[in-house]
């Protein structure tokens, strides 16, 4: 049976929740194996709309069993606010399991964050101030809480301790901010222990005893392609592995129970925060697509920037993730565009680049070589079938998928659950 992993192929906001949700109806497991509650799934299921930020989108289906894996970051108190307006909402949440293994984010975390982004000044990377980057240093630096630390008050004292006597320093002689104190970041975190405590699994032992029962388990990446920290737009990019190698290590199995890798794109593009974008829209073009398409963050409610679909970043996702299927959302927004334009490669320094750039430098300074595809005004909200569709948007489509290189299985048409054409069925791929 398919051990299915679900990215996103942009900068974020692609539409992965929605994907999840379907793909859930067909899995027994969801994992989300990286982030935290810096990035946001909005669902829609029976008209009602669901914003979900740290809780794996697995938790909205009926029968499937939603796992935190041990790559992503815990804010305790976001994790029980949003358990809480579930279950005030009548849906079920007692299946939700948590790896021992991953890490806390701790109060003064958040206090980390939000200081040193103030402090840099004009060279703010725009994260939000959540905690997230600081508890994946704290990580690396082998000074993080972990989840299992909850149940041993003494270790967990001691670790808070040692984290804080080098924050401290920092936040009361650097920052001219007040210290921490140990005591009230201890009875904080302890004061979650007994509530969390019977969801906390070996999230690894759980999963891959599952695959050996031949269930399908469906890997569920926070962020997106190109705000991985490896293979992203760095140093604009999240603190965590949201490319398809990061399930292995955020959830702790083997690249070989890997059967699909499923990528999710918009039918244009867009990104939250700064960095380099070269399709970005400025002014009324910029602001027509941003209305359109109701881009504003989940989480934040930024505005996210907007730009005509990237090829070069799709080819890009391709490779790094080895994808072997493309879902695109959104392709209604597009609906009413008499030309539709579509980045197929760039110009730097006057020369054409097919694939991404090496340099960052050369990637900031790249101009989009275009080519327009014409655009259709029919309403396409209610079609259920890809040769239904207009004829222009069915060409749109399968250029989208000639210049990724990879099949468009799933086609998103409006933002409900059943707003879906399904060209390939995405739940079969691992049994071929």
């Amino acid at each position: 049976m398919p051990a299915v992993i679900v990215v996103g192929t942009q900068w974020g906001d692609e539409g992965k929740g929605k994907a999840t949700d379907q793909l859930g109806a067909g899995v027994d497991l969801v994992v989300k194996f990286n982030g935290g509650n810096n990035a946001g799934h909005t669902v829609v299921i029976d008209g009602e709309k669901y914003a979900l930020h740290l809780l794996p989108a697995g938790i909205l289906t009926e029968g499937v069993t939603p796992i935190i894996g041990n790559g992503v970051v815990v804010d305790l108190e976001v994790l029980f606010q949003e358990i809480d307006e579930l279950a005030s909402r009548g849906r079920d949440t007692s299946r939700l399991r948590i790896s021992s293994n991953a890490h806390i984010i701790p109060s003064y975390n958040r206090l980390m964050d939000r200081t040193t982004e103030k402090f840099l000044g004009k060279r703010q990377i725009g994260t939000t101030g959540r905690g997230i980057g600081p508890t994946y240093a704290d990580k690396m630096n082998r000074i993080g809480l972990r989840v299992q630390d909850l149940f041993d008050e003494s270790i967990l004292r001691q670790k808070v301790e040692g984290a804080l006597a080098n924050k401290n320093h920092l936040l009361v002689k650097v920052f001219n901010k007040r210290p921490v104190e140990v005591d009230e970041v201890v009875a904080e975190l302890l004061s979650y222990a007994d509530r969390v405590r019977p969801m906390v699994v070996d999230a690894s032992l759980l999963v891959n005893d599952a695959l050996d029962e031949g269930k399908t388990v469906l890997f569920e990446a926070g962020q997106a392609t190109m705000l991985d920290i490896d293979h992203g737009t760095y140093p604009f990019v999240t603190s965590s592995n949201a490319t398809a190698g990061g399930a292995c290590t955020g959830a702790g199995v083997g690249p070989t129970r890997i059967t699909s890798v499923v990528g999710v794109t918009k039918a244009y593009t867009t990104r939250v925060g700064e960095g380099p974008f070269p399709t970005e829209l400025f002014g009324d073009e910029g602001e027509e697509l941003r209305k359109r398409g109701g881009e504003f963050g989940v989480t934040t409610g930024r505005p996210r920037r907007t730009g005509w679909f990237d090829a070069v970043v799709g080819r890009y996702a391709t490779r790094v993730n080895g994808l072997t299927d493309l879902v695109v959302t959104k392709l209604d927004v597009l609906t009413g565009y008499e030309q539709i334009p579509i980045c197929v490669a760039y110009e730097v320094d006057g020369e054409r680049m097919d694939e991404m750039p090496m340099n960052q430098s050369d990637f900031h300074h790249a101009k989009p070589i275009y080519e327009c595809m014409p655009g259709w005004s029919e309403d396409i909200t209610g079609v259920r079938k890809f040769a239904e569709l207009p004829v222009n948007a069915q060409r749109y489509i399968e250029r989208l998928e000639e210049l990724s290189r990879v099949r468009v299985s799933v086609i998103g048409v409006g933002p409900s659950r059943d707003a879906t054409i399904v060209r390939h069925d995405l739940a079969a791929q691992g049994n071929k």
